[in-house]
């Protein structure tokens, strides 16, 4: 159990008013300063706030209270529950998905399909909680409403957290590295306007008209080379 009480403000509420312990006892057991215990007891802190009785909520025994108020060097201890939770085992398979919610997932896995190609089809399953039959119908675009589908990300449809999405992306950068490369080629861009929409041919003139030019240009720096010459 936590070493703190549940509502610390409430449960020091509570001692301030129905025991004699001191305002460092209550503060240490509460986790809190001591300063706010006194305030508490001043009427200055949690106005308004009802105390709770950790003695009926299983977090403190009388015993307790009684070494307590006996000893002020005394510190008590929050008080071990005897009903003991058998362990959450974790659950396998497909994650459970809301009925409110279900409708969305076609477009989360197209989503994970497109952006995440690297995933497998149990990952998405974890993910997004769906059967291999649905993705494979997203895949190979043969889903019955597949012409209404939109790519949607699942952490923003809250079908999965962000945390789970990262956890299914590294696990399968390791597992298959190319697949994260190839995604992470930059595409083909597109041509600049000139040169689409150019006539045949016209570059290739203009290349000559160019090549002319410079010759020209050579030939008269030559001529003007030799008339300085002759002036000589």
């Amino acid at each position: 159990m936590s070493n703190a009480p549940l509502m610390p403000k409430a449960t020091a509420v509570w001692l301030v008013e129905n025991t004699s312990l001191s305002f460092a006892q209550i503060a240490d057991f509460c986790k809190l300063h001591e300063l706010e215990v006194k305030a508490v007891a001043d009427g200055e802190a949690a106005q308004g706030i009802r105390g709770l009785d950790p003695i009926t909520s299983g977090q403190l025994t009388r015993e307790e209270i009684e070494r307590g108020q006996k000893n002020p060097d005394y510190r008590l201890s929050v008080a071990v529950s005897k009903v003991r939770l058998p362990p959450v085992k974790p659950r396998k398979g497909p994650r459970y998905t809301p009925v409110s919610r279900r409708q969305d997932r076609p477009n989360a896995i197209l989503w994970l399909v497109r952006n995440h190609p690297e995933l497998k089809d149990s990952q998405i399953m974890r993910l997004v909680g769906t059967t291999k039959t649905t993705i494979a119908a997203i895949r190979d675009r043969t889903h019955w409403n597949a012409q209404n589908l939109a790519p949607a990300d699942p952490v923003t449809l809250g079908l999965c957290s962000q945390i789970d999405l990262d956890f299914e992306v590294a696990k399968a950068g390791k597992a298959n590295p190319d697949a994260v490369l190839r995604k992470e080629e930059p595409e083909d861009t597109l041509l600049p306007a000139e040169v689409t929409t150019a006539e045949p041919g016209a570059e290739a003139e203009l290349d000559v008209q160019s090549v002319f030019a410079k010759l020209n240009q050579l030939k008269r720096e030559d001529q003007d080379e030799d008339d300085d010459e002759d002036r000589r």
